[in-house]
C-alpha cells in the first residue's frame, strides 16, 4: 500500500475513534518525545552523565552495566549510594541546597537532584519558534486533548501546554473524576526532585501502588481515545500500565480499538505496507493488542487529532473550574442544603439532561429534538443496540456495505445517516437512524439487503 493511502486509512480509523468515543484524546508522551523535540537523553545516556559527573564513580560505565545486567534502575540504585556519599563530603555541600542535609531527606535526593538540574539545563533554551520541529510542535499545541499523562520528569508538556495544570506523582490517585486539562507526571517532576521515579526502590514502590492508579486511569483507558507517543512497544512502562487494564478492556484478548501505540520508523515512507496492530506480550502469559501507527513525522497524525477539535474551544482552566464547583456542588454543597437551590430546576435537570446546559447559561444547537429523534444512535450506541461490544465492529459492517452495494453511507447525509459538523477540517458528530439499526442488523446477520436512496 503506498503511503499516502495509508496515511489516510488511518485518518478514517482515528476520525471514527473520536467520532464513536465523542471525546477528547488523552495523550500519553514517553521519553522519545523529549528526545525529539530538545534533546533529552536516553536512559543508558542519562547514566554515562551521572558516571562522568561524579569523582567518587572511578569505573566505566560499561562494568556497571555488566554488574547490573544493563538494569538501570539497579545502576542509578547504586550510584545513588555514592552520590550521597559526595553530597556528604565538606567541600561539596555547596553543590545541594542545605535542607537536603536534613535527616527527614531520603539519601537519594542528591542523585535526583543531579537528573533534576540536568534535565532543566537541557531543556532551558527550548524555543517552539526556532525548534527544528517548530511545524510538528505547532499542530501538536492545536490538539486540545482531554489529559495528558507522561512518564518523563522534564517540564516539556508543561511549555506546550502552558494551560494545562500540572499534577506530579502520587497525587494523581487523588483526583476526582471531573479532572480535565490536566498533565499527570506519574514518575515525577524535576521541579520536586523527591518525587522523581528512578531507582530500582522507586519502582518497586511505584509498582506496589500502581494498581490504585491504574484503577484511577481506566475511566481514561475506557472512554477516551489514547495515543502513546515516545515510547518503544517493548518499554516496560506501558507494559507495567496495560498489565493491570487488560482483562477489563479486552477480556478476550481483543483488539482494544481506542488505543494507538505511535511507532517511530525513519523509513516508513519506503516501505510497502504497514501492519495496523500489533500484539504486545505484557508478561509471560499474557498479550493485549493494540492498534499501531507508523511514521517518521508526526505533523499529520497530530494534525488528524487537531481536526477532531471543536471550532470553540474554551481553556481548559475554565473548564477545570466549572468542573470542580460542580463537583463541589453535588457533592458536599447539595446534601448539606448549605445554599438555598432551586430544587425545581435541578429535578427537572435530573429528569431530562437537555435542560442542563440551561444552568451553565449554555446555549444549544437548533432543531437538536428533531436530529435526535430521526437519528438517535451514535455508532458506540448502534454497536450496543447490535449486540457487538465496539464500535470499530459497526465500523467493518460499513465497510462491508461500501465493498458490496459501493455505498458509503457516512459520506452524505441520508435516511440512514446525518453528519452534524462541530469541529475543524471537517470534522463533527455522525448520527444514524433507526432504517440504519435495521440495514445493519441484516448486514451482521448475512441476510439479503437493498440500499434506499432518497
Amino acid at each position: 500500500m503506498d503511503y499516502d493511502d495509508y496515511k489516510l486509512e488511518i485518518i478514517s480509523d482515528i476520525n471514527a475513534c473520536m467520532d464513536a468515543l465523542q471525546a477528547q484524546p488523552i495523550l500519553f508522551m514517553g521519553s522519545g518525545v523529549s528526545q525529539r523535540y530538545f534533546g533529552a537523553p536516553t536512559w543508558n545516556d542519562l547514566m554515562k552523565y551521572l558516571s562522568n559527573t561524579c569523582p567518587l564513580i572511578t569505573k566505566r560505565f560499561e562494568y556497571y552495566q555488566q554488574s547490573f545486567k544493563r538494569d538501570n534502575t539497579k545502576i542509578a540504585s547504586s550510584f545513588s549510594e555514592i552520590y550521597s556519599e559526595w553530597a556528604w563530603e565538606e567541600e561539596q555541600n555547596t553543590r545541594y541546597p542545605l535542607e537536603y542535609f536534613e535527616e527527614v531527606c531520603d539519601k537519594d535526593i542528591y542523585i535526583k537532584h543531579e537528573v533534576s538540574t540536568y534535565l532543566d539545563h537541557l531543556i532551558e533554551h527550548f524555543n517552539i519558534d526556532d525548534n527544528n520541529f517548530n511545524k510538528e510542535i505547532t499542530e501538536l499545541k492545536k490538539i486540545n486533548p482531554h489529559a495528558i499523562i507522561t512518564t518523563n520528569y522534564d517540564n516539556l508538556m508543561e511549555l506546550i501546554f502552558p494551560d494545562y495544570c500540572k499534577i506530579v506523582g502520587q497525587k494523581v490517585v487523588h483526583l476526582n473524576y471531573t479532572s480535565y486539562g490536566e498533565i499527570l507526571k506519574i514518575h515525577g517532576c524535576t521541579k520536586a526532585p523527591d518525587t522523581v521515579v528512578l531507582t530500582s526502590e522507586d519502582y518497586e514502590n511505584f509498582n506496589k501502588k500502581k494498581k490504585y492508579l491504574s484503577a484511577k486511569l481506566l475511566t481514561y483507558f475506557a472512554e477516551h481515545p489514547l495515543f502513546f507517543f515516545g515510547y518503544s512497544i517493548a518499554d516496560e512502562n506501558i507494559k507495567g500500565i496495560l498489565s493491570d487494564i487488560d482483562e477489563i478492556l479486552a477480556p478476550n484478548n481483543e483488539l482494544i480499538p481506542n488505543i494507538y501505540m505511535i511507532c517511530y520508523d525513519e523509513n516508513c515512507e519506503l516501505k510497502g505496507s504497514h501492519p495496523k496492530e500489533q500484539l504486545i506480550a505484557i508478561d509471560d502469559n499474557r498479550s493485549v493488542r493494540l492498534k499501531v501507527i507508523y511514521a517518521s513525522d508526526f505533523r499529520w497524525v497530530y494534525t488528524a487529532l487537531a481536526n477532531c477539535t471543536p471550532d470553540v474551544t474554551v481553556n481548559p482552566k475554565l473548564i477545570r473550574a466549572l468542573l470542580s464547583k460542580t463537583y463541589k456542588l453535588a457533592s458536599q454543597e447539595l446534601p448539606k442544603q448549605e445554599l438555598p437551590f432551586n430544587f425545581k430546576m435541578l429535578q427537572s435537570i435530573a429528569d431530562d439532561d437537555s435542560q442542563l446546559p440551561t444552568l451553565f447559561g449554555i446555549t444549544q444547537i437548533p432543531n437538536h429534538k428533531a436530529i435526535n429523534t430521526d437519528f438517535n444512535f451514535t455508532i458506540t450506541s448502534l454497536a450496543e443496540k447490535l449486540n457487538l461490544g465496539s464500535w470499530h465492529h459497526v465500523n467493518n459492517l460499513l465497510k462491508e456495505i461500501a465493498q458490496e452495494k459501493d455505498f458509503h453511507m457516512k459520506n452524505s447525509d441520508n435516511i440512514y445517516h446525518i453528519y452534524i459538523k462541530t469541529g475543524k477540517g471537517g470534522s463533527g458528530i455522525h448520527k444514524y437512524s433507526n432504517e440504519a439499526y435495521k440495514l445493519l442488523t441484516k448486514v451482521k446477520n448475512k441476510e439479503d439487503y437493498n440500499i434506499i436512496i432518497d
